[in-house]
């Protein structure tokens, strides 16, 4: 029987657009192609489309310009509409956990049952205990109708719908594997969202989505230092380009990103002392970052001093074979921290339960 191909990975973000093309055969992984694309600003708010048109041009010309026949995509979600919980319920067989998830999820999701898609995966059983752990996942039906309505109108067809921390969960299982008995913490860093997701012997075990990301930077230095919008994204960028360079002083765009880093640090600290008071899986070893704001460099280096656990960015193609025939290798360095969800939902397969 022939091997399922890829689904092409579109992570569908609030600031920009990726899509990844991988190919995987008995010599390995390989990107085939990898594109980015600019939406224009509040095309999508705290996940929210307002501007679909713009983000169905972009997706778009983002095919036509990989010249991609392809058509099946993996996407995802994050954010308010979704819910990641690990439960512990009675043991019992597949059959019988199938029959009653829908009920048991009632207890742990705050929205209706049934205006949800819900999806579960058994992570042990304690039969000695009489108990099993289960991953409850469940995402509001009108944010994954609208995300997969908007893929169709862009002339694609959505065959699988994941979740955003799941997808970089794929990404560092594929690059890194899981130290045994550690405890490491993936953090992933985007425009308007941080995911918070601690995985255990290789099972998520704590989750959580703080409505914070890199627009903070922008808006801080927007406010304080009186630049418009642009002159400020620049900034946090480290770039001058078209800015006066004489109008603001770098140590006060410098100051003003480390208040910001600091304010970030100090929620991500605080849902770790949570995880740590109410786990009894013991302390983590290690905080990996993703997302555009990770490359924020006084961002990794706070979090690691309020933490007091080593701290580095993740590299979504460190088991990825990236030809440099193909490809820019400068340019591929320059968007790693960036391409962790794209590469996790590159990763996925059409009718695949990962």
């Amino acid at each position: 029987m022939a091997r399922r191909r890829n689904a092409l990975g579109l992570d569908i973000g609030s600031s920009s657009i990726k899509l990844v093309h991988l190919k995987e055969n008995k010599k390995g992984i390989h990107l085939e192609s990898f594109a980015m694309a600019p939406l224009p600003t509040e095309a999508i708010v705290d996940g929210a489309l307002m501007n679909a048109n713009a983000v169905i041009e972009t997706i778009r010309s983002l095919v036509e310009a990989q010249k991609l026949r392809q058509t099946e995509v993996a996407i995802s979600v994050s954010g308010h509409p979704v819910i990641i919980k690990k439960i512990s319920l009675p043991a019992m067989t597949p059959d019988e956990l199938e029959e009653s998830i829908k009920w048991e999820a009632e207890q742990y999701i705050p929205f209706d049952v049934n205006d949800v898609y819900l999806d579960y995966q058994i992570l042990q059983s304690r039969p000695e205990q009489g108990q099993m752990d289960v991953l409850l996942v469940a995402a509001k039906r009108d944010i994954v109708d609208e995300y997969a309505g908007l893929v169709r109108d862009a002339g694609l067809s959505p065959v699988v719908v994941d979740i955003d921390a799941l997808t970089i969960q794929n990404t560092f299982e594929v690059n890194y594997g899981y130290p045994p008995g550690e405890s490491v913490v993936l953090i992933d860093i985007g425009a308007s969202t941080i995911n918070i997701n601690i995985i255990s012997n290789g099972v998520t075990t704590f989750t959580r989505d703080i409505s914070m990301g890199g627009n903070q930077y922008t808006e801080e230095i927007q406010k304080q230092l009186n630049v418009s919008y642009d002159e400020a994204e620049a900034y946090k960028l480290g770039g001058e380009q078209g800015v006066d360079a004489d109008s603001v002083v770098p140590q006060e765009v410098e100051r003003v990103m480390k208040a910001v880093s600091e304010s970030m640090a100090s929620e991500i600290h605080r849902s770790l002392d949570f995880y740590l008071a109410t786990s009894s899986e013991g302390g983590v070893a290690r905080v990996y970052l993703s997302g555009g704001t990770a490359k924020v460099p006084s961002l990794t280096r706070t979090i690691e001093q309020r933490v007091g656990v080593p701290v580095e960015v993740v590299d979504p193609f460190r088991n990825v074979q990236v030809d440099p025939r193909l490809f820019n290798l400068d340019y591929i360095n320059e968007v790693r921290p960036l391409a962790s969800v794209a590469v996790g939902l590159g990763l996925r397969r059409q009718n695949d339960n990962k």
